[in-house]
């Protein structure tokens, strides 16, 4: 009796596992990672999470967490489907800047492209340029005179001038700040030049006159910034800088999950009102595949790679 009993539990266990593998994905919360709350890669994430949680019948919850803290965690997570990241710039390009526990390319599993967040090349009233090809002709006049303010080493906000600089062969002056918000405050009281700065910071200030916009970061021009023409259109062809935000899961996901994942990012994105409160935000609503995705990010690291390596940019 008692091997009967046994065996009769170790049947009972086995349909209960069978049953739970069974349910259809997904049948208990999600959970997105994000950087730190307030950020662009967090808006991103929560206005996505709502609109997923609806279309799948499910709660996708938010979580925040430092920077470099959520790709390792998703690099360590259960390949199940249960834990996605939103992967931002940062993400991406922190191993280029020192060790990390995990690889972008080797550890996540890409889903989709979410949205681009390009800048706005600004320059304070008093600086005498209403164009690309000016200011570059005023960099080349007065090597080092200029000066420029971003966050951290690796930021997009930092990368984009960067690049810049490389590519016009001018010499600007960088001056960090621990965030975009005291560099802002700085170049607003003129302390400043110019910033390659989001849209969604900057707009308000080109709209009382206190700042000027000559150009936007992306390949081609931006509904962030209706009528601005592009840094390549206007002295400087073949430059594009945006920050890229995409879903991710862990290697190892479920061929079929990361495809269902994938649908649903592409029907949310394709919601007017889901890319209306993007826009007004400075981003971009951008879908693709997870093979477009997987190119992008390759893509993206590789050049940043050779601009830290040729600018001698280092960590902070």
């Amino acid at each position: 009796m008692q091997k009967i009993a046994f065996t009769s539990i170790a049947c009972g266990f086995a349909i209960a596992a069978t049953a739970v593998i069974a349910q259809p994905y997904p049948y208990k919360p999600v959970r997105i990672l994000s950087a730190e709350v307030g950020g662009g890669a967090d808006l991103a994430a929560r206005v996505l999470a709502q609109s997923m949680s609806t279309s799948m019948g499910r709660q996708f919850v938010v979580e925040n967490r430092p920077g470099r803290l959520i790709g390792e965690m998703l690099a360590k997570a259960t390949p199940d489907g249960y834990t996605l990241l939103l992967v931002s710039s940062t993400i991406l390009f922190a191993p280029l800047f020192g060790d990390t526990s995990y690889d972008p390319i080797m550890d996540f599993a890409p889903v989709s492209m979410v949205a681009t967040n390009p800048n706005i090349v600004v320059v304070h009233a008093a600086v005498a340029a209403t164009s690309i090809r000016e200011l570059i002709a005023l960099a080349k006049a007065r090597p080092g005179a200029l000066n420029y303010g971003s966050g951290g080493s690796g930021s997009s906000i930092h990368l984009a001038v960067e690049l810049f600089k490389q590519m016009a062969g001018v010499d600007i002056t960088r001056i960090a700040y621990k965030g975009a918000g005291p560099a802002m405050n700085d170049l607003l009281g003129g302390q400043l030049q110019l910033m390659f700065a989001t849209a969604g910071s900057v707009m308000r200030h080109v709209g009382s006159g206190r700042l000027r916009a000559l150009a936007v970061t992306s390949a081609q021009p931006s509904p962030v910034a209706p009528g601005l023409p592009t840094v390549a259109a206007s002295g400087l062809p073949g430059y594009e800088m945006v920050a890229v935000y995409a879903l991710a899961v862990p290697l190892k996901t479920p061929a079929p999950v990361v495809k269902q994942l994938n649908a649903a990012v592409a029907q949310s994105l394709s919601d007017a009102v889901l890319k209306e409160r993007y826009l007004v935000s400075g981003m971009e609503a951008a879908a693709s595949t997870p093979t477009v995705l997987a190119a992008r990010i390759k893509s993206e690291i590789a050049t940043v790679a050779r601009l830290i390596n040729t600018a001698g940019i280092r960590a902070e």
